[in-house]
């Protein structure tokens, strides 16, 4: 592990981000796991520009969208509804996504969760792979992941939840990024991705910290 992470910090962004492509693809199958064109190579704003978010889970209470500390468990959530990322420069912090939906109230669950984590400024440079917030190194910004994952946090619920390792580079500085989440069920119809999935959209803002 210690000598991935090494060799890591020292490819170009451009190949960061080619070798998690890469593993992405070879670890999931392709019916189950796409890129978000958002953080890729398009300039779209955000999930909606290609997808309907007209779907049934809108209820806040059953609702479930955290990050965690990975060491301790802890939710990074603030009082303001906000998430809080702090590192020190050059250290290695991993924090866990967790997304998901309450079922005690019946109906059709999502069973696919789709997520970003973006630097909304950089969102219109479409001809970057990098869109994450400048001077942060990060592992895997985006998934689209299966639920059935489980977190002690949210037992019974449906979920996915995934480890993110950021770093604070030398140039890095205090930023504010944006989560983004679909919550999803049924498969978009290729040439039209509006039709044949049911979901729904939702922003978190998250704030990254120098210590």
């Amino acid at each position: 592990m210690r000598t991935f992470e090494h060799s890591f910090r020292f490819l170009t962004v451009a190949a960061r981000y080619a070798l998690l492509a890469a593993l992405v693809v070879v670890s999931a199958p392709a019916a189950f796991a796409y890129p978000p064109a958002v953080g890729i190579l398009s300039p779209a704003r955000n999930c909606l520009s290609c997808h309907s978010g007209d779907g049934p889970w809108k209820d806040p209470s059953d609702l479930i969208i955290d990050v965690l500390d990975k060491t301790s468990g802890k939710s990074l959530r603030q009082r303001d509804g906000s998430f809080l990322i702090a590192a020190k420069r050059g250290e290695l912090k991993t924090v866990v996504t967790v997304i998901g939906w309450r079922t005690d109230k019946g109906g059709p669950a999502p069973y696919r969760n789709a997520w970003l984590y973006v630097d909304p400024k950089r969102i219109p440079d479409a001809g970057s792979l990098n869109k994450f917030a400048p001077g942060w190194m990060v592992n895997l910004p985006m998934s689209c992941r299966v639920v059935g994952d489980a977190v002690e946090a949210y037992a019974g619920a449906q979920l996915t939840a995934l480890p993110m390792t950021v770093r604070a580079g030398d140039d890095a500085g205090d930023a504010e990024i944006e989560l983004q989440v679909m919550l999803t069920r049924g498969d978009a119809v290729k040439g039209d991705p509006k039709k044949g999935m049911v979901g729904n959209y939702f922003e978190r803002r998250v704030r990254l910290k120098v210590e």
